[in-house]
Order: C-alpha cells, then structure tokens, then sequence
C-alpha cells in the first residue's frame, strides 16, 4: 500500500508539473464553488500570480474584467479579448462539468489564441490571395476568348448575329467581378463611423424587411450609433443566423441598455460551430460555407470596434450561436 500511494504521489507530481508549465489556464471548481486546484497561467490572469485555491470561484471572477466575466458566466464555449499590455488578446474558454468522487465539478480552460490567430491571419491573407487571384484569371480568360469571337463575327456578316449574346456574357463575368471585388473593397475601405442619433426600432424595422426575426424584449428608445453600418452588423449576423439552419422562429434580436454602453444581441438554434471554426470565425475571409468571401463576421468586428465596442461570440445553451455586440455609451 505504501508502494501504491508513493505511485499515486508521482503522478500527481508529475501531472502538476505539466499543468503549471502549460499556458492553458485551468481551474477546478467543486460543487461549493470553491476553487480547488488552479495552475500558474489561471493565478497570472485572474490574480496577478497570487493563491486562487481555496477562494470562492465567484468573488474571483467579479473584479475580472467584463469580457472574460462574461465569458465565464455564459457557462459553455466562447472566445473574448482583453486588452493586456498595451495591445488586445483574443482568449478562448471552455467550461465543462463532471463528476469527481460521486460529486459535481466544473473545469474551465482559458486558452490564449493571440499567437495562434496571427498565424491563422497570415494563412487565410494568403488564401484571400489566391482566391483573387483565382476569380480573376476565370473572369479575364473568358472575357479574352469573347472578344477574340467577337471580333471574328465583327468581320463575317454571317455570324455579326451572335454579337448580343457574347456582349451579354461579357457584361455578366464583368458584373460578376465588380460584385466580387466589392466585397472585398467594402473590408478594406472601411470608414469612420458618423455617429448620430438614431430610433432602435426603426432601424430594426428596415433590417426586418431583408431577414425575418423575434424581438426579444423592448429595445431603448434611442442610441447614438452610425446608423448605416449598425444596419449591416445586423444584416450580417441574421444572414449568417438563417444560413446556420435554424428555424427562423428561434432567430431572436435583444437590444438592451446595460452598464456604460448598450448591448445588441443575435442568437439562432443553427448548427453551431465546433471549436475549430469558433477559434478562427472572426478572421477576414474564414469561411466554412461553399462560395462564401468569409467577411461578414470580420466586417461586423471591424464596425463595432471602430465604434470602441466589441464582439463576443458564444455556444447558445440547447445548441445554436449568439453573438453579441458592445457598443459604449
């Protein structure tokens, strides 16, 4: 036996060395919510470095900042971003409960993907490159070979009939491209928001015309937003919520006042996404659906940041997404 618990002690030994070295951050909470084992990344960010073990789990999380408060309290898979040291970190949190010794626990990770994303960006730059570069070469090509048969029905009165339909044809690929293209200018030429004062519900009402959805609550009277790009934050997030294959009943808006700003909130009961896709969903031109630019979720971040808020995207409990939006006051 003593054999034995000196084969237990080294194991526990040994997976603690690990778990302190790794920059995951792990916390172990018990049914009293009472920390019961934390590592050395968990204690540097919610405590600067300082003993979590022992503390209520809930008087740890209350002074954190309010994304990764809000992350924690969302209660399952979500990606927020802290401003650390002069510059943003984009973390990624899973929480899951089990049991230990016939009683209920809860694990939350704390994954630091910053360094991950930026590899991630290079990758997807280079991918949007070679996609451009794609699309350009299919729409030049043809367009090329057209005017070549273009100019040969020019010259023969026999097929001078045939000139409608290869102008026809190059107008469409050039539209095709211009269409394309825009997309991918709109990203990059993103302005300043004008902000002005707007009615919430009248802005929800033009958005409703283009995508079906239920209010949730009653929205504030007013904000003090730019209105033409919060109309596509909105466009955005409901397209993506009736792509996602979710009833259109179960797609649900809530604007609501919360402390120092307002919060705007898209949910569905779609497919969700897994922790691949939630990892790298608001990079520019990451897409997982056939023929999509993947901007939409990278143009909605752009927007709301510039207005000095952020976006915070999470697994909706009972399957689904939500995405929520920040905007100061």
């Amino acid at each position: 036996m003593r054999g034995q618990r000196n084969d237990i002690y080294q194991k526990e030994l040994l997976l603690d060395t690990i778990l302190q070295r790794t920059p995951v951050g792990v916390v172990l909470i018990n049914a009293a919510d009472r920390i019961i084992y934390s590592n050395t990344a968990a204690r540097e960010l919610f405590a600067g470095g300082s003993r979590l073990d022992g503390s209520r789990f809930a008087d740890v999380v209350e002074p954190a900042p309010a994304p990764l408060r809000e992350a924690l309290r969302s209660g399952g898979d979500s990606i927020f971003t802290l401003r650390m040291a002069d510059q943003d970190e984009t973390f990624h949190v899973s929480q899951r409960s089990f049991f230990l010794n016939t009683k209920q626990h809860r694990l939350v990770l704390l994954e630091r993907l910053t360094p991950e994303l930026r590899r991630a960006e290079v990758s997807v730059w280079k991918k949007a490159i070679r996609l451009i570069n794609h699309e350009l070469n299919n729409t030049i090509a043809p367009i090329s070979s057209l005017f070549h048969s273009a100019r040969i029905a020019q010259e023969s009165p026999a097929h001078r009939h045939k000139l409608a339909e290869i102008n026809e044809t190059i107008e469409e690929r050039l539209t095709f491209l211009r269409t394309f293209l825009e997309s991918y200018a709109q990203f990059a030429r993103l302005p300043e928001p004008q902000r002005q004062r707007i009615q919430w519900n009248d802005l929800l009402e033009d958005v409703r015309v283009l995508y079906a959805f239920r209010l949730e609550g009653t929205p504030p009277a007013d904000g003090y937003v730019d209105p033409a790009q919060l109309e596509q934050v909105l466009i955005n997030l409901l397209k993506n919520a009736h792509e996602s294959g979710s009833d259109p009943d179960e797609i649900t808006v809530s604007i609501q006042r919360v402390p120092d700003g307002t919060s705007v909130r898209v949910a569905d009961r779609g497919r969700g996404m897994d922790d691949t896709t939630m990892r790298q969903a608001l990079l520019p031109f990451y897409t997982t659906k056939s023929g999509g630019t993947g901007l939409g979720l990278a143009l909605c971040t752009e927007i709301i940041e510039a207005h000095g808020g952020r976006v915070h995207l999470a697994a909706r409990d009972g399957g689904g997404t939500v995405v929520s939006c920040w905007i100061p006051g």
